[in-house]
């Protein structure tokens, strides 16, 4: 497993103060392997500026963080942070160069899932113009549903699609491939 990084997020909503260890629609302490080098993170921009943060350095982490702690420490990171106006997602998305997912937090650990499978479906249907059953349907026949954050007052839950199974979609126009492309011209 890759290093990763556990938070990942942007203010949230209505003013609200938030620790960023409690992970929500906004991002957060998630900690989710699948936040590696290479991965595209999709979040809504809830106030001027969007307030990003990152941190939590992890060198190996399970599936579901179950103690509090994981191999951490800290690492040198290089992020492209874009702006893409429109579109905003309801929770944190994810696209690497072969899965698409969605992250959901909540209490207790069933509704972090379903929030993250609600959020699939969701993208399913706007990717490829699916009514929301049949992007259930499809859902259902393909996703994976991996723990990520299972300690914190919010739990983490992925629903990961493999985009082997899926047809050919660019998702928010193709931003993920662009910013690989701008990736592979940084250098280390």
């Amino acid at each position: 497993m890759d290093p990763m990084l556990g938070t990942v997020g942007v203010a949230p909503a209505a003013g609200e103060v938030r620790s960023s260890l409690v992970p929500d629609t906004f991002g957060g302490n998630m900690d989710t392997p699948e936040m590696r080098a290479g991965a595209t993170c999709y979040l809504g921009v809830n106030v001027d500026g969007a307030l990003f943060s990152v941190g939590d350095g992890h060198y190996r982490q399970g599936e579901g963080e179950a103690c509090g702690t994981a191999v951490e420490g800290a690492m040198g990171v290089t992020l492209i942070v874009d702006l893409i106006k429109g579109g905003a997602p309801a929770c944190p998305r994810i696209e690497t160069d072969d899965h698409l997912m969605v992250v959901g937090s909540s209490r207790p650990l069933e509704d972090s899932w379903r929030v993250s499978q609600v959020g699939m479906v969701m993208w399913l249907g706007e990717l490829y113009g699916l009514d929301k059953l049949d992007a259930y349907q499809l859902l259902s026949q393909t996703s994976q549903a991996p723990l990520a954050n299972v300690v914190d007052a919010n739990y983490s839950t992925v629903t990961k699609v493999a985009k082997a199974l899926l047809p050919t979609a660019a998702a928010y126009g193709g931003i993920h491939q662009n910013l690989r492309e701008v990736a592979g011209t940084v250098s280390r």
